[in-house]
Parts: C-alpha cells; structure tokens; sequence
C-alpha cells in the first residue's frame, strides 16, 4: 500500500465505507422488513461508532499532531476547539442554508415546494454522510493506511445499519423495496467526495492536519447530536438506543486501538 497516494487510498477507502450503505440495505429487498425497535437499535450503533472515531481516531491524532508542532501548551488544545466549533458550525450551515426534509421531523432549510419529497430526502442524506467521508480522507491524509484504515472499517460498518434504517424509511413513506434500496445505495456514493476533500487539503499542506481532524470529528458530533440520537428517541426504544450505541462506542474504540 505504500506506492499508493494517501488521496487515492482516502477516495477508495470512502467509497468501499460509503457502498457499506448499500450492503446494509440489502435486507429490504428479501427480507420481512425490520421493525422500528431494531431500526433505533441499529442507528444506535451508527452513532456510537461515529462518537468513538470523532475522539479516539480524530480529536485525540489532532491534539497529538499539534503537539509536536507547537509543543504542549494551550495552542493544541485552542486549535482542537476552534477547529471543532468549526466543523459543526459547517454542517448546521448546511442544515439552514439546503431544503431537506427528515423522516420524523419534517422538512428544515429553505422552502422548497418545487423539489419533490424524494430529493428532500436525499439531500439530508447527503449532509449526514459527507462529514463521513471527510473525515476518512483526512484520516488517511493524516496517516496513511495505518491511520486512515481503523476508522475506514468503522465507518464502514456503522454505514450498514444505517443503510437499513435509510431504505426501511424509504419503505415507510410509499416507496417500493427497489426503489428504497436503490436510494440507500445511491446516498452512500457521497462519501468518497468527502473522502477526495479531506484527503486531499491534508496532503497539500501538514499544517492543516490538526484543523482538518477536528474539523471532521465536529462535523460527524453535529450529525450525531441533531439527527441520530433524537432519531432513535422519538418512538420510545431509548433502552435499544443506548444498547446499539454502547456496543457500536466499545466496538470502535478496540478496532483503533487493535488496528491502530
């Protein structure tokens, strides 16, 4: 792997994540679909790898990487939070200035009544799973494989269940099991653009590499905080909830420290 640029390993590691959607969404097609319970069970545990990567495959490599630039004073630290208010003020801007619409919560940004519904929900798709694959590409221009591998695995795996809670929406509101699945597929192709940015901005200069990691562990906080946990919340399966989040935090945190 070490003939290969860490922009093209940051592209093909995002996209292998971000077709981990479409394998996830697979069940719809053959399968009696999954009930709501085992829905907010398994968004539980996209969440809960996606709070474990934020700080033990991102915020934690940015306070180390900064460390060794500026030494171990309050710049680290100052950076880390600069560069995570950042991140989350990129997606909330995302959030005001895109129409979209949520499953539950209806639609949010701009009017937009001559979009159809189903590109509403597309683009709230699009703004969950861009920080994704931002910050897998910042992770292998941060480190390589060694770096980017462990949270390309984990992202990977917390794309599956959130493939099915994708298509099992889909399924909820009219669309047919093909059209569901096709959409859930389709959403995940996102990823390796985020994958080419993050890769790529971290490659050009080093001295973004703290900003970039932060940045991309703020923008997947965001995401965890506004849209997966009051998701998985709002039809009384909190005990589900918090067990897929407990099993996708401790699941996450050994593959970075056994992978990394």
């Amino acid at each position: 792997m070490e003939e290969v640029s860490p922009v093209t390993m940051g592209v093909l590691a995002s996209l292998a994540a971000g077709l981990m959607t479409a394998v996830g969404a697979l069940p719809v097609l053959f399968t009696k679909t999954p009930n709501r319970g085992v829905r907010d069970l398994a968004l539980g545990f996209a969440a809960g790898v996606m709070l474990a990567a934020s700080f033990f495959s991102l915020i934690i490599p940015s306070l180390e990487a900064s460390e060794l630039r500026y030494g171990g004073s309050v710049v680290p630290a100052a950076i880390a939070c600069a560069a995570i208010l950042l991140g989350i003020g990129m997606v909330a801007l995302l959030n005001e200035l895109l129409p979209h619409e949520h499953f539950e919560q209806g639609r949010e940004g701009p009017e937009a009544a001559s979009l159809r519904r189903i590109w509403l929900f597309i683009i709230a798709i699009t703004i969950h799973n861009l920080p994704e694959g931002l910050a897998v590409g910042v992770a292998f221009g941060a480190g390589g494989s060694e770096g980017g591998m462990p949270l390309a695995i984990g992202i990977g795996l917390q794309n599956a269940p959130e493939g099915l809670a994708v298509a099992v929406s889909l399924l909820s509101v009219g669309y047919s099991r093909w059209r569901s699945w096709t959409i859930a597929a389709l959403t995940g192709l996102v990823e390796p653009l985020g994958g080419l940015l993050g890769a790529g901005v971290i490659s050009m200069s080093q001295a973004l590499l703290p900003w970039g990691l932060a940045f991309a562990a703020g923008a997947m906080l965001y995401v965890i905080s506004h849209e997966i946990i009051p998701e998985t919340h709002r039809s009384g399966h909190q005990k589900k909830a918090t067990l897929g989040l407990s099993i996708g935090l401790v699941l996450m945190l050994f593959l970075d420290v056994s992978l990394g």
